[in-house]
C-alpha cells in the first residue's frame, strides 16, 4: 500500500509505504523515485525513516566524473534531516575522501561501485582531475610507536571519526584503485614481481594520498555488511577505538591487511571471506595511537574464510584463481591477535572459520601487555605455509618507556582444529621469554599434518645456497625484543611443537601427522612447568625432548609410553 504526504518542512511528497510493499521493489526503483522516500510501519507515519537518492545531489556514477563533492554533499544533508539511508544506485562513483556522518547510512546496490581516484603520484601535487585525498592529521607524539598507517584515518576513501549508528550495506563494490598500499619503506619490502594492482604508484607518506579504504577512529554502533572491497589500501578497514562494531558478510580481495581492529570492544566479525596475500587478514590489535593504551575485548571471529593463495581480484571475480606455484608471494592471510599490543586482548573466541594457504593463527603480546581469555575452536587449516599455531610473548615494548611493564599471555584453549599439509621446517611455536612464560594453554581434539622433514635445502630451510643442516644441532634463537614472527626463528628441532618458558599445558587427544618420514621428535619441551599429554599420537620411537621440564605427564598416548617425572634436566622419551 502507498499513499502520498507532504512534507511540511521542504514541500517534498513523501510516500508512506508499508514495509510488505517495499519488498517487492528493487534498490534501483527506490533510486528513480523523486526526492526521497519516507519508510514507515503502517499505520504509524512517525516512526518514518528517510531513504535519499545520491543522484538527487548530483552525483553521476559515469565512472569519469569526480563525485566526492556531491556524495558529501548528500550525506550532510541527510545528517541534517536527522538521518536516514543514501542509496547509491548501479553506476560507478570516482571519489576521493568521503566523509561518514552520525545516523547515516550508505547503501551501495548491486551495479554499484564506489572507484577510489588515483592518488597524487611521486613528485605531483595532486591526482585524478586535480583531486587529492584529504590530509593525514597530526599524530604526535605517538606516531613513533605503530607503523604509519596506523597513526592516520583521514587520508582514506571513507573516513568516520567520533561518530556513530551508521552504517555501510548492500551488495555494492569499494574499489581501492587508487590507494596506496604503504609507505615508500614498506613498498620497498613488497614483492615487485608479484601482480599487485596499482598500489605501488603511490607513497602513503605523500600529501594528497589515500591510504585506507575505510578508517574508523573513536565511533560505536558501527554496522558494515554485505559489500565487497577490492584492493583496499594498506587496510580495506582500519577501525581504532570502535565500540560495537559489526563486520558481518563482507568479501575483501586485498593487497595487505583485510581488517585491523585496534582499541575496539564488542566486535563481532562473521561469515566474512579474505583474501590478502600480502599481509595479515583478520587482525586484532591494540597499538597505543589513541595517545593511551586501551585493549582489545569481548571480539568473536566466526564462520570466516580467510586466504592468501588466490590471485588479486580473482576473489572478487569469482574465478578463484591460485597463484602459479613459482610466484613469489609471501601468502600471509592469516587471522592474527598482535602485533601492536600496547593495550592487550581480552575475551577474544575464534571459532568456525577456514584458513587455506596462509599463515597460521597467531596469538602476539609484545609491547607489554595482556592477551588472555582467548578460545579458538571448529578450525580448518590447508596448505598453511608456516605452521598452524605461534603464541609468542616476549618484549619488543615499542611504546613510551613509562608505560611499560611484564606482559602476559594465558588461559587459553584451542580445541577441535585440524591442519592439513602445512610445511614442516618450522614446527607450531608456543613461547615466552626466559623471565616471562606463557601460561595455562590447552589444546584438545586437535590434527596436525604436516609435509615432513624437508629433503633438500630447496623445499626446506629457504636458503638453497646452503646444505641442509643436522637436525640434531639446531638452535631455536630466543630472539627476546624483536618483532614476533614464527619463520624468525628458523628450523625447530622438532616437527609438531616447540614449547618454551611455558607453564601449565594441558594437551589430549592431539596428533602430529607427518606425510613424509620426519626423524626429530614430535614435541620439543624446554623450560616447561607442569604439563600434561593425554592420549596424544605421534609416529617415531622418540617423540619428546625435554629441557629443563618439571612436573610432566604423558597417559594413555601413542607418542610415548605412560610415564611421570617430577624434574628433568635433559632426556628424550
Amino acid at each position: 500500500m502507498l499513499s502520498d504526504r507532504l512534507c511540511l518542512e521542504c514541500g517534498t511528497i513523501l510516500c508512506i509505504m508499508d514495509r510488505r510493499d517495499l519488498l517487492k521493489l528493487s534498490p534501483l526503483a527506490l533510486a528513480s523515485t523523486i526526492g526521497h522516500i519516507a519508510l514507515a510501519e503502517s499505520p504509524a507515519p512517525a516512526a518514518a525513516e528517510a531513504v535519499f537518492n545520491v543522484r538527487t545531489y548530483g552525483a553521476t556514477g559515469d565512472g569519469k566524473t569526480v563525485d566526492t563533492p556531491a556524495i558529501n554533499k548528500a550525506i550532510e544533508a541527510v545528517a541534517a534531516a536527522g538521518g536516514g539511508t543514501l542509496l547509491f544506485p548501479a553506476g560507478t562513483y570516482m571519489c576521493f575522501t568521503i566523509h561518514l556522518r552520525s545516523r547515516v547510512d550508505l547503501y551501495l546496490s548491486r551495479g554499484c561501485t564506489i572507484l577510489a581516484a588515483d592518488s597524487p603520484k611521486p613528485g605531483e601535487t595532486t591526482g585524478y582531475n586535480g583531486g587529492t585525498y584529504d590530509p593525514a592529521e597530526p599524530n604526535k607524539p605517538w606516531e613513533d610507536f605503530q607503523d604509519y598507517g596506523h597513526n592516520h584515518w583521514r587520508n582514506s576513501l571513507f573516513y568516520g571519526e567520533n561518530i556513530d549508528n551508521f552504517s555501510i550495506l548492500g551488495p555494492g563494490l569499494i574499489h581501492g584503485s587508487g590507494l596506496s598500499c604503504g609507505t615508500r619503506s614498506r613498498q620497498a619490502q613488497l614483492d615487485q614481481n608479484s601482480p599487485r594492482g596499482r598500489g605501488l604508484l603511490f607513497d602513503a607518506e605523500q600529501a594528497g594520498v589515500g591510504n585506507k579504504a575505510i578508517a574508523l577512529k573513536n565511533c560505536h554502533n558501527v554496522l558494515l555488511r554485505d559489500f565487497s572491497v577490492l584492493k583496499g589500501g594498506h587496510f580495506a578497514l582500519l577501525a581504532t577505538g570502535v565500540d560495537n562494531l559489526t563486520l558481518d558478510n563482507l568479501l575483501i580481495d586485498t593487497d595487505r591487511d583485510g581488517f585491523d581492529i585496534d582499541c575496539c570492544r564488542n566486535v563481532r566479525v562473521s561469515n566474512c571471506t579474505v583474501n590478502s596475500p600480502w599481509d595479515d587478514a583478520i587482525c586484532p590489535k591494540s597499538s597505543y595511537a589513541l595517545g593511551y593504551a586501551r585493549s582489545t575485548d569481548n571480539v568473536t571471529i566466526a564462520n570466516c574464510f580467510v586466504s592468501g593463495t588466490y590471485e588479486l581480484g580473482s576473489v572478487v571475480a569469482g574465478t578463484w584463481k591460485k597463484f602459479a606455484a613459482e610466484m613469489k608471494v609471501s601468502r600471509n592471510g592469516r587471522i592474527k591477535c598482535g602485533t601492536e599490543s600496547n593495550g592487550g586482548f581480552r575475551n577474544i573466541t575464534i571459532s568456525n572459520c577456514v584458513c587455506e594457504g596462509s599463515k597460521g593463527i597467531s596469538l602476539e603480546t609484545s609491547d607489554g601487555a595482556l592477551l588472555e581469555d582467548i578460545a579458538i575452536s571448529n578450525i580448518t587449516l590447508r596448505d598453511t605455509v608456516d605452521a598452524p599455531l605461534f603464541l609468542r610473548l616476549n618484549r619488543r615494548n615499542r611504546g613510551p618507556k613509562d608505560t611499560m611493564r611484564p606482559g602476559t599471555l594465558r588461559r587459553v584453549a584451542i580445541s577441535n582444529l585440524v591442519s592439513h599439509n602445512s610445511l614442516a621446517s618450522t614446527a607450531s611455536i608456543l613461547s615466552g621469554i626466559p623471565e616471562n612464560l606463557i601460561e595455562d594453554v590447552k589444546l584438545s581434539n586437535c590434527y596436525f599434518g604436516h609435509k615432513g622433514l624437508p629433503t633438500d635445502a630447496l623445499t626446506g630451510w629457504g636458503d638453497t645456497s646452503k646444505p641442509m643442516p643436522d637436525w640434531h644441532g639446531l638452535q631455536v634463537p630466543e630472539i627476546e625484543d624483536a618483532y614476533p614472527e614464527l619463520l624468525r626463528f628458523g628450523p625447530t628441532p622438532s616437527n609438531g611443537f616447540f614449547i618454551r618458558h611455558l607453564k601449565n599445558l594441558e594437551m589430549s587427544h592431539v596428533e602430529v601427522a607427518p606425510q613424509n618420514p620426519d626423524p626429530r621428535p614430535a614435541f620439543w619441551l624446554e623450560d616447561v612447568h607442569r604439563a600434561d599429554f593425554f592420549a596424544v599420537t605421534a609416529p617415531g620411537a622418540a617423540n619428546f625432548n625435554l629441557r629443563k621440564v618439571t612436573d610432566l605427564r604423558i597417559l594413555w598416548s601413542r607418542a610415548a609410553k605412560d610415564t611421570t617425572l617430577a624434574n628433568v634436566e635433559s632426556q628424550t622419551l
